[in-house]
């Protein structure tokens, strides 16, 4: 079993010396991770839709799926599950974890089969939370039969979320993407008010 499992792990921080991670081990603690999130259930909306990420990839195979899992995919966010992990406050713990593994490339990856790693993956189990959200974007689908349209959405999201996190130094522009992102996701109820259940619940636990 891979050791940076989110349940196997020590939650005192980052590891002090490094240690030996196979490439795959990380691509099972990155789809472990994503399960535990409910990514499966927006996934399923966007691929309902048309949507799916995968398209055109020569190592996707019809009715069997993805035939060669790499690290640049099970890294790699769409604009829905980036938005998951910013709203929650875990987007940053994400990125981090997947800073130290090296190779990866587009749909590829050249990850050697064991490297070095410093950082476990802390993702808590969430799941309810991204089923919240795969409803909203559901209902947003069935209320704008445009074509494309939440997959516009999406990458408006994802669009708007990376400058955020390439203007740490300019709060001007950083407070306009952040208003941004807040108005691309006043649609989503449901997951607004799962999200305010959460932290309420954070809340109380400390």
């Amino acid at each position: 079993m891979p050791s940076f499992i989110a349940s196997e792990q020590s939650k005192s921080g980052s590891h002090a010396q490094p240690m030996r991670m196979s490439r795959q081990a990380v691509i099972e603690i990155g789809v472990n991770a994503l399960n535990e999130v409910g990514s499966e259930s927006i996934c399923r909306v966007c691929i309902k839709y048309g949507g799916s990420c995968c398209n055109g990839c020569h190592h996707l195979v019809n009715g069997i799926g993805c035939t060669a899992r790499n690290t640049s995919c099970t890294a790699w966010l769409c604009g829905n599950l980036k938005y998951l992990l910013y709203a929650t406050g875990y987007l940053e713990e994400w990125n981090a974890f997947w800073r130290q593994v090296p190779g990866q490339s587009f749909r590829e990856d050249h990850t050697p089969d064991i490297f070095a790693a410093e950082k476990p993956l802390h993702l808590p189990a969430i799941r309810q939370l991204g089923e919240a959200l795969a409803a909203d974007l559901q209902e947003l689908a069935t209320k704008h039969p445009a074509v494309g349209f939440i997959h516009t959405l999406r990458d408006k999201m994802d669009k708007n979320i990376d400058q955020l996190n390439h203007c740490k130094n300019d709060p001007k522009r950083r407070k306009r993407m952040e208003k941004n992102i807040k108005a691309l996701t006043s649609p989503f109820h449901r997951f607004q008010s799962e999200l305010q259940e959460y932290h309420l619940r954070l809340g109380e636990s400390e």
